[in-house]
């Protein structure tokens, strides 16, 4: 691995205050811009910026002093200068790249700092690949973040991972150099409730000064809310309402509000700001899940900024949700998240603080792109050749693997049915009356069958059960090895010769999505590295994204991002029900329930 090199202040602060004072020149001079300050939440006309190694020097009214002969000369024309932006929580899996093409993908969108929890990566490889994800960032010539995933699995007892997270894995990832705290603490009853595996994750996080992640995916504002924030969380991104965003800033934490390909939760809770006069300086905004297509197609944090504020809220404080109140949370306040001596020098130009175009982006000094184009190599790890063969399924997939068995003697059956929510991470629990014929339970109308596939240890295992909300009409099946977050198959379709076609394709190209449709693919998208993410370029990648959302759209769903509903069936630590390789899983208890809550025959009900 080659880390890009990049000064320490203390290595550079003599030439900082040199430049500062006039005795040294700058190696770069941003002139004639309006500088956002969100420290003071001022837009202040006229200034100039200085930089040298990467820092800023000094930000005044006039740096022609700083000037020499060899100085670059940047002309923002009256543009706004405002600070790189943050995301303060994600997980570049869900863009299906790898760090160096995630990176490539966001730059142009002004993105200069993020803040990643590779337990997708984690689940699938375990610490090795967690720590290649963190050695392909510290190759980048932005600033990515690492926190160590703290939940692998994710809910103990009710799901089987690839590999497990011990708390001696977490002690040894807090000396790494590029971690930066600990992933979201999805098992929030576990801390509810003093798991010693938990505490001890948490500990060692918190002993070497480093911040906890939260993930507190329950409506329950009661005890177990307030032990899981006793428990040490410093942070939350899994509110949806109001009341949520409020809770969790009442208690010291601060409420990450999203917007990613599919989750839509900032203008159910930015009221809290702009209609109930919260202190903005505890809120933060991130994307948590972005897909290629929304990467390329839409953008990435410049994406959420405009949002919040087409929620009402100022273009200063959005602002300063993406940039000084994230570094001032993970303890980079020195580092990143303003335009202020000292700080690295990751600065954009843009002509409307509304509309947010990003017309410049600068990174650590460099300019890295320009509008819309990056100008910058991102280096690729060296992965291995292991890391592309991980689903291994045990045998040959055929449509009987998918048929559901009714109970003896029934001709329907009460089910219990995954509601998927649009635009929401959150399912609804329903029970469904399903007809059986030739002794097989049927999907009917909008519910389709969901099946989940063991593909890390080739065990053989399938999972089948019921998910209603997709709308999908006629032979079809969708299949996808990104499933979190024990990232098994999940595969959901309207006919079994179709399912088990689709799981068969992605054992073959290791791993990705597909769409049969009457017996033919109608997408692939191939995620080779750990079934999750490809190393082509990100163009390459949506293309084929898209191809999937116009197969699905062919296939009846009219849902938004419904990928990313798909992708999460069998995530058992967010409400209410789920599905894993051990079953149905009710997630209002942390507990597995039965396929059939009762069946039917003409004489009788069980």
């Amino acid at each position: 691995m080659e880390r890009i090199a990049f000064p320490a202040w203390a290595d550079v602060a003599p030439d900082l205050i040199a430049v500062a004072t006039g005795r040294v020149p700058a190696d770069l001079v941003i002139r004639g811009g309006i500088w956002v300050n969100v420290h003071s939440r001022e837009a202040l006309a006229n200034h100039d910026i200085a930089i040298i190694q990467g820092r800023i020097a000094c930000v005044v009214p006039d740096a022609s002093y700083c000037i020499g002969l060899a100085t670059q000369i940047i002309e923002a024309e009256g543009r706004y200068m405002i600070p790189g932006l943050c995301d303060g929580h994600m997980h570049i899996e869900s863009g299906m790249l790898t760090p160096a093409e995630f990176v490539r993908a966001v730059i142009p969108h002004g993105t200069t700092s993020m803040f990643t929890d590779p337990h997708e990566v984690a689940n699938v490889l375990g610490p090795d690949g967690v720590r290649m994800m963190h050695d392909e960032a510290l190759m980048q010539p932005v600033n990515i973040f690492t926190q160590m995933p703290s939940c692998t699995p994710s809910a103990p007892g009710l799901e089987t991972t690839g590999y497990e997270i011990t708390p001696d894995d977490v002690a040894e990832a807090m000396t790494w150099p590029g971690i930066i705290g600990l992933g979201e603490m999805m098992n929030f009853p576990g801390v509810s409730h003093a798991d010693p595996k938990m505490l001890a994750e948490i500990a060692a996080t918190q002993q070497a000064g480093k911040t906890v992640g939260g993930h507190y995916a329950s409506p329950d504002l009661g005890p177990d809310f307030a032990g899981y924030v006793a428990g040490g969380p410093a942070d939350d991104h899994e509110g949806t309402r109001e009341v949520d965003a409020i809770a969790r800033v009442r208690q010291g934490m601060r409420s990450m509000l999203r917007l990613g390909s599919a989750w839509y939760d900032v203008e159910s809770q930015i009221t809290a700001v702009t209609e109930k006069g919260l202190d903005p300086r505890n809120f933060i905004l991130c994307t948590d899940d972005c897909h290629s297509g929304t990467l390329v197609n839409d953008g990435h944090m410049n994406r959420v900024v405009r949002h919040a504020i087409a929620c009402g809220c100022g273009p200063l404080v959005a602002l300063q949700m993406a940039t000084i109140n994230t570094a001032t949370h993970f303890g980079l306040e020195r580092e990143i998240g303003s335009l202020t001596p000292g700080r690295r020098a990751d600065i954009i130009l843009t002509s409307d603080l509304t509309e947010l175009p990003i017309e410049h982006v600068i990174a650590r000094g460099v300019t890295v792109a320009r509008d819309g184009v990056c100008l910058v190599d991102c280096p690729h790890y060296d992965w291995p050749d292991t890391v592309r063969r991980t689903v291994r399924l045990g045998h040959f997939i055929s449509a009987m693997d998918f048929e559901i068995v009714a109970p003896d003697g029934a001709n329907s059956v009460t089910a219990n049915v995954i509601g998927v929510v649009e635009n929401q991470a959150p399912t609804k629990a329903l029970k469904v009356d399903l007809p059986v014929r030739n002794g097989l339970v049927e999907g009917n109308g909008d519910v389709c069958q969901v099946a989940l596939v063991e593909r890390h240890r080739a065990t053989g295992g399938i999972t089948n059960a019921f998910v209603s909300g997709f709308g999908y009409q006629g032979p079809m099946a969708m299949a996808s090895t990104v499933a979190h977050d024990s990232h098994h198959m999940i595969i959901v379709g309207t006919d079994r010769i179709n399912m088990a076609l689709a799981a068969n394709r992605l054992a073959r190209v290791g791993g990705g999505i597909t769409i049969f449709q009457n017996d033919v693919e109608r997408a692939l998208v191939e995620l080779p590295i750990a079934g999750l993410m490809s190393d082509s370029r990100a163009q390459d990648v949506a293309a084929g994204v898209d191809q999937m959302v116009a197969a699905m759209q062919a296939c009846g769903c009219t849902l938004n991002n419904a990928y990313m509903q798909h992708s999460l069936l069998a995530l058992v630590v967010i409400p209410e029900l789920r599905i894993s390789d051990l079953g149905l899983v009710d997630v209002r208890r942390f507990e597995h329930i039965p396929l059939f809550e009762s069946w039917h025959d003409q004489n009788s009900n069980a």
